[in-house]
């Protein structure tokens, strides 16, 4: 039994080739063959649950097992305290009474074509290891003596490990005098008095089952000599022990025979005794001491750690000292156990009447004996074909019979070798194994391999073919038992037939090759920088075949490392079609990231850097270096790191104690190559100092503070700055100035003084010492210019010397007035003033500038009224003129000028009256276009709101407009005279066409601008006379029309007369009978009483419509409706006089309760809720709405509506059709 060293018993498995060259599918019967089982030696530890050994085989018929124990069938089935299992030979033991099993099974697997067997099993259950109680002596040795104290440790589970320790577990010191041997014992050279203890212990570790015990511990008792040589006790002093020639405590005796196995560790050992201590050296009799030799335990161990035979040989080792030596010599014998000269037999599949040789060519030392077997039953020669010469077997014309299991077993005295060897005698037709129809799948370019696996006796000639052509060419190429395409194609798809042919038969097998498209990456990830915190996109587009889509998928890597998407809980990581997305990408984020896009067959990948811009890290290792004293110092550092963003600076901060502890304050910047700074500090402080660098990405941490730096008093550096001198009062000036930092004083004890004189005047200066930042000089002229400089002192000195500046005393008001003002109006609304300038003395100050004052008195439209509108505009600095805009026209004004300071305002000038001159009038307000004709349009309109002077009239450009192109065709002009006129009626335009109209109010000064409007002439589309009957009274509910032509049919139309308008509210076509139609009932329509009928429903609807168009009219309806102040202008009589201008023959010949004119037009929806409706259809857009101004209120004579046309209103068609317009035409009642 050997376990190698191991501290961990591992139970291994062989697995036993199944052919050992021979692959025979299980669809044929063969006999067993065992594929794995238990090798040995099995040791049991205590804490082992379960003992599983292991046999499992393969056959056709399966295998069936049986198990031996030392020679002799043993059952597992028999004990109820073993597990079996029923698919193969396995059984499992448990740990109880375990001793019972120990011994050495073997495996045996059988079918009714033979039998193979495994080898030995050997189960041993060790005791548990334990020193046997024992009283022992104590070892009385003379001072010089040898000692041996043996351990004799108990035998256990390997690795054993022997250690020699006192009770108190303090190790027994070891030396070239005292040492232990590979047996366990300790061995002393020599005694000393040193030696002498009474508790020398030998402990035994066994880490495998995890125990250590311990021996009984032995005293040892060291006697030293007198002077005369004799033994003392005393404490006499002893004499040292005389010289003593060496020994050898071990081995005994002169030489050694070793026995070592090839690959063991040899250890030759020599241990001396002797006074002095020997010394030990090692010779190889008759050659060299390898490189391979290893000389430990204070060179008393020889070891190589795994022997080989030409490390046999004689070895002598010498122990030397003072008084002599002494050797031992060893005879080295390396031996090995049965190995295989080449490999074990391979199993053999033949043809009916072949010869069969089995060979087994094993080595070892001694020379192994064969043994052979036939189904685990020793084999020896017969008077049958079956002859067994030495390592060979020959089965002479096998036959059927012959088909068995042979083992060869070779043994000597350090071991054994087993091997199966399966024989099977057997002819038979081609067996294809490969699944027919199988289908491969390559991507283009690559190679493939299709399987056409076959079984047959004897072997079959194998060739392919495509499409029933053979196959050629060097990318196709035929191994024993498959087909190799290099480079495949597009074109290599298809089916593939292998014929496998032997003497026995022949089959056939199709393959089906798919050649897929390649996984390609095409927009491969790029590499990107982000800055931390933000997020990182990374792209990756790939093409695929898709018929891999099912088992296409993206991986992505970070440096090797797959990274883990959707898996973990609040994952940075997110995958969006082909992208992969970053959130908050930190500095553990930078690195290269794979993508790779990939499919059962193949992949494609591409590498990104992801570059981590983050803030720089905080500078280390700050250093303070004095240049010339202690204000003037080098500061040092060394940069952290930028993260890829380079350093632009560095910033250096500092905090001192004395006035504002723990605040820090920015110093002094420095380029981001440079890591040092030269520092100028400030007197009587404390520093410390840090350093924070700054990137593209931002500013990064401050480093560490550095360690306090104390700078010494010192005069002020600077003089107060900012002074500035002001007069609040006329007769004092005030001088303020801004004071010197803390930080800034260098010492303690700051004051300032103050030093004034006028200037060009005084050449003494009078000075003041002040603490304060401010200073009041009293009793001066007014506006007096002086001479000012304020010098820093603190209780170490003066600071530089200051600078002087200039300022004047208190201001006061100016006494004089501009003179001579004059004033030149440039148009209606801008005005250019000038003046005389006051004289200088007389400002009393600085000189602010002018402010130039007027008054609106009163328009020259109205001169009764008074306006009294003021206004003002200053103007800095030193002038003598100024423009004055935002005049009203046509008015009259008064003007002012005075002069200011900052203290105030001096006297005015004397008024100057002027006034404004005529201007265009402002927009009119409001253009309307109404009642269209097919030749006329009727515009009316509101004066403008400021007529900026006097009103002369109008003026009226129109345009004709192409309505596709919005071109202007033709365009006129009319002068409209008269400030009073408010409409216009336009005559002589074209039928149906568009017009654009642009009036505008015009003065003496010229005209406004102009307001737009457009209206269409109508067109009409029949000819025909509207005949107009007598007014109807309200209350009469139908009316007869007579003196109609029979046969004719005529257009009925009932029309509203309200106060605002004229309205359609009902028409109707009818036709009258022709004479002599006698039939009453073929036409009922013109019969009087349906006529009148329909008249009264007419005349009630028309009730309903008056109240609504009275209840409209007092709520209004137009937002542009003139003020009452205008309408005055829009009275009956000035309307009836722009009738009279544009007279209508036909209209003349009505009465005066007759309708002004009508006309058919085309038809517009009501707008809103302008008129009651009839019916819902009504009000759905049948009737029509136009603005008018035609009819008017008959009691003030002033229009109550802003002039836009309410317009016609027509009824809803009832039956048959409406006649075209046909104009204005004379119709008596």
């Amino acid at each position: 039994m050997r376990l190698e060293g191991s501290l961990q018993l591992v139970l291994l498995l062989a697995l036993t080739s199944r052919a050992t060259g021979l692959r025979i599918p299980l669809e044929v019967e063969q006999p067993p063959t065992i594929v794995s089982h238990t090798l040995g030696p099995i040791i049991v530890l205590p804490f082992d649950n379960t003992i599983t050994v292991q046999c499992q085989a393969i056959g056709n018929p399966p295998p069936e097992y049986r198990w031996t124990k030392d020679g002799r069938t043993f059952i597992p089935s028999e004990f109820s305290k073993i597990r079996t299992d029923q698919r193969n030979g396995t059984f499992v033991l448990h740990n109880k009474d375990l001793v019972q099993f120990q011994g050495k099974y073997r495996c045996f697997a059988y079918n009714k074509l033979g039998t193979a067997m495994a080898d030995e099993i050997e189960i041993i259950v060790p005791n548990i290891p334990k020193f046997p109680k024992e009283t022992l002596n104590r070892f009385i040795v003379l001072e010089g003596e040898p000692i041996v104290l043996k351990c004799n440790p108990p035998e256990g589970v390997a690795p054993r490990q022997i250690y020699w320790m006192s009770l108190d577990l303090q190790h027994i010191e070891q030396d070239e005098r005292v040492s232990m041997g590979t047996d366990g014992n300790l061995y002393f050279s020599n005694a000393l008095q040193k030696d002498s203890r009474p508790d020398y212990c030998c402990f035994a570790a066994f880490p495998t089952i995890r125990t250590i015990v311990q021996k009984t511990a032995m005293a040892v008792v060291i006697k030293s000599l007198k002077a005369d040589n004799g033994s003392s006790d005393s404490g006499e002093v002893a004499e040292a022990p005389p010289a003593r020639m060496p020994s050898l405590l071990l081995p005994s005796g002169v030489q050694t025979v070793k026995l070592f196995l090839k690959g063991e560790a040899m250890q030759l050992e020599c241990i001396p005794e002797g006074y002095p201590t020997p010394n030990v050296t090692w010779i190889k009799m008759g050659g060299n001491m390898t490189g391979r030799i290893k000389l430990t335990n204070f060179q008393r161990l020889l070891s190589i750690p795994a022997v080989e035979e030409r490390d046999q040989g004689k070895y002598m080792c010498t122990a030397e000292n003072s008084a002599g030596k002494a050797v031992h010599y060893f005879d080295v014998i390396v031996e090995e156990p049965p190995k295989w000269l080449t490999e074990p037999p391979r199993s053999q599949l033949t043809v009916i009447g072949s010869d069969v040789h089995i060979k087994c060519s094993v080595s070892g030392k001694p020379p192994p004996v064969i043994t052979w077997r036939r189904n685990g039953e020793i084999f020896r020669d017969d008077d049958s074909n079956r002859r067994v010469l030495e390592d060979t077997v020959v089965l002479h014309k096998a036959t059927p019979e012959d088909s068995s299991v042979y083992q060869c077993e070779a043994s000597n005295d350090h071991g054994s070798l087993l091997a199966n060897v399966n024989i099977m005698v057997i002819n038979m037709a081609p067996l294809i194994l490969t699944r027919d129809y199988q289908e491969y799948a390559v991507v283009l370019g690559e190679d493939v391999h299709m399987n056409c696996s076959v079984f047959s006796s004897p072997p079959s000639n194998i060739f392919w073919s495509k499409d029933d052509a053979t196959l050629e060419g060097e990318r196709f190429f035929e191994s024993e038992q498959s087909l190799k395409i290099f480079s495949t194609e597009k074109a290599d798809s298809g089916k593939y037939v292998c014929v496998a042919k032997n003497t026995e038969g022949t089959s056939t097998v199709t393959a089906v090759l798919d050649v897929k498209d390649p996984t390609k990456i095409v927009a491969p990830p790029r590499d990107v920088q982000v800055v931390s915190g933000a997020s990182a996109q990374l792209m990756c587009e790939a093409t695929y075949d898709k018929t891999l889509r099912g088992t296409f998928e993206v991986v992505w890597k970070k440096d090797g490392e797959e990274i883990p998407l959707f898996l973990e809980e609040n994952s940075r990581y997110f995958v969006d079609d082909d992208m992969l997305q970053i959130m908050n990408v930190n500095l553990s984020d930078q690195g290269n990231y794979t993508c790779i896009a990939q499919t059962s067959l193949d992949e494609d990948a591409a590498t990104a850097l992801l570059t981590v811009l983050d803030v720089p890290d905080a500078p280390t290792n700050l250093e303070i270096s004095e240049i010339k004293s202690r204000r003037n110092i080098s500061l040092s550092w060394i940069p952290g790191s930028d993260h890829s963003s380079a350093i632009a600076e560095f910033v250096v901060e500092y905090e001192e104690s004395k006035w504002e502890p723990g605040r820090w304050k920015e110093l002094q910047k420095v380029v981001g190559n440079q890591a040092t700074a030269e520092l100028a500090l400030h007197g009587h402080l404390n520093y410390q100092f840090r350093v924070y660098a700054v990137n593209a990405v931002g500013p990064g941490p401050p480093s560490e503070p550095t360690r306090r730096h104390e700078t010494p008093p010192a005069p002020p550096e600077r003089n107060p700055e900012n002074i500035k001198i002001q007069g609040h009062l006329p007769h004092q000036m005030d001088i303020s100035w801004e004071p010197l930092l803390a930080i800034e004083h260098n010492g303690p004890g700051l004051e300032y003084k103050v030093s004034y004189r006028k200037l060009g005047v005084e050449d003494v200066w009078t000075e003041h010492m002040v603490k304060r930042h401010s200073f009041v000089v009293r009793n001066t002229s007014t506006f007096v210019p002086y001479e000012i400089k304020i010098q820093s002192r603190n209780s170490d000195g003066w600071g530089p010397e200051p600078k002087v500046v200039t300022g004047y005393s208190g201001e006061d008001v100016p006494t004089a007035a501009p003179r001579d003002i004059a004033v030149e109006v440039i148009n209606t609304t801008i005005l250019r003033v000038s003046w005389t300038q006051v004289p200088y003395a007389t400002v009393r100050g600085h000189l602010g500038g002018y402010d130039v004052h007027w008054v609106r008195r009163k328009s020259l439209l109205n001169p009764n009224r008074v306006l009294d509108e003021h206004h003002a505009m200053t103007f800095t600095g030193k002038r003598s003129h100024a423009i004055v805009p935002g005049l009203e026209p046509f008015s009259e004004y008064k003007l002012t000028v005075n002069v200011f300071n900052k203290k105030g305002n001096g006297p005015k000038s004397d008024p100057v009256t002027f006034s404004t001159p005529e201007g265009v009038p402002q927009q009119v307000p409001i253009l309307t276009a109404s009642n269209p004709h097919k030749d006329s349009i009727l515009l009316v309109w509101g004066p403008p709101l400021e007529a900026n002077g006097i009103l002369s009239g109008y003026h009226l450009q129109y345009h004709l407009i192409n309505e596709t192109s919005l071109e202007v065709l033709d365009s006129q002009e009319v002068n409209i005279s008269g400030p009073d006129t408010t409409r216009w009626q336009l005559w002589g335009l074209k039928e149906g066409r568009l017009y654009r109209f642009h009036l505008s109010a015009c003065t003496q000064a010229g005209c406004g601008p102009a307001l737009a409007e457009e209206s269409r002439t109508v067109t009409i589309e029949g000819e025909g006379n509207w005949r107009i009957s007598e007014a109807i009274n309200s209350s009469q509910s139908f009316h007869v029309i007579d003196g109609l032509e029979p046969g004719m049919v005529y257009t009925v139309r009932l029309v509203v007369k309200s106060l605002l308008d004229n309205a359609s509210i009902f028409e109707e076509v009818i036709q009258t009978r022709a004479t002599g139609v006698a039939s009453q009932g073929s036409d009922f329509s013109t019969q009087g009483w349906f006529i009148g009928t329909m008249c009264a429903v007419a005349l009630l609807t028309l009730i309903a419509l008056m109240a609504c168009f009275v209840r409209k009219n007092k709520g209004g309806k137009y937002a542009g409706t003139p003020p009452l102040q205008r309408q005055d202008m829009f009275s009956m009589e000035k309307v009836k006089e722009k009738e009279d201008l544009h007279p209508d023959l036909e209209s003349q010949e009505m009465s005066d309760d007759t309708f002004n004119e009508y006309s058919d037009s085309d038809e517009k929806p009501l707008k809103g809720s302008s008129l009651c409706s009839l019916s819902g259809e009504d009000a759905a857009g049948d009737s029509v709405s136009r603005d008018s101004l035609v009819d008017y209120t008959d009691g003030g004579g002033e229009f109550n509506e802003d002039g836009s046309f309410i317009g016609e209103y027509s009824g809803r068609k009832q039956r048959g059709s409406v006649s075209g317009p046909s104009g204005p035409g004379p119709v008596t009642a």
